[in-house]
């Protein structure tokens, strides 16, 4: 297969597991490793990829993937996950779900649920959610974000401050080896951060591919949170930061 035809594809998998190696590509296309290399190489130089040791991720910057592709990626994933967080959240309480896939994810595993009042700044969530008789749903109006169905702002915030959340389920576009969450969006972030404010209890939704990303701003960091979900075992030291900071991790099975 030639260059021409590998170079898409390397990109898919890419895209699908967020990050390829050197010698997982070289088995996949039955190829020398100096060609991955080379393949590598050149979609580091037209910035489609971005080098590390032993491979290459999909490359930093200040904007986010399209919502469409953030939807597929990782979807099996997501749902795992999702799954493993809806069994942390009791019927009878007050929720908050923002902005993201996994969120969304996680509001098609409360369907099912029982007497939930949802606070989201989520269109897609509220809509999913309507779909649950005994959820009582509130939208925090906001901007709205086309793109994602996001609602972000000052309206957005003040709704938010209204409020005292029994739990609170957050998404986040990376997630860095210091145990920070980190967003391309600041007016987003600024959203995220009055939710961890007003809950009581806060779960992180986060599959392994977020720790190969990096976004411009700051949530919060680990320590701020109860719970994060994901679907891999974190790298050692951030476990063991983690343990530190009491942050429990839930790895979906």
């Amino acid at each position: 297969m030639s260059q021409t035809f590998r170079h898409p594809e390397i990109l898919e998998i890419a895209r699908r597991e967020g990050k390829v190696t050197v010698e997982g590509l070289a088995q996949h296309f039955d190829v020398t490793l100096q060609t991955i290399r080379r393949d590598l190489t050149d979609l580091a130089e037209t910035g489609r990829l971005e080098r590390v040791h032993g491979g290459a991720v999909l490359p930093s910057g200040t904007a986010n993937i399209g919502y469409e592709e953030r939807r597929s990626l990782k979807s099996k994933a997501k749902r795992t996950i999702a799954r493993a967080c809806a069994k942390e959240i009791p019927n009878g309480i007050s929720l908050f779900l923002n902005i993201g896939t996994s969120t969304e994810a996680v509001a098609q595993e409360l369907l099912h649920h029982e007497n939930l009042m949802v606070v989201t700044n989520n269109m897609n969530v509220a809509n999913i959610l309507a779909g649950n008789n005994n959820c009582e749903i509130i939208v925090t109006g906001g901007q709205l974000r086309r793109a994602d169905g996001g609602l972000v702002g000052n309206l957005a915030t003040e709704t938010i401050r209204q409020f005292k959340f029994d739990m609170a389920v957050i998404g986040c576009s990376a997630l860095d080896r210091d145990g920070d969450l980190l967003d391309f969006d600041i007016q987003e972030v600024s959203v995220s951060r009055s939710i961890l404010r007003q809950s009581r209890k806060t779960i992180l939704v986060a599959d392994h591919t977020k720790l190969s990303r990096s976004a411009p701003a700051r949530i919060a960091s680990l320590a701020d949170i109860d719970s994060v979900v994901t679907d891999h075992p974190l790298p050692s030291d951030l476990a063991a930061a983690c343990e530190r900071w009491k942050t429990r991790i839930i790895v979906a099975e």
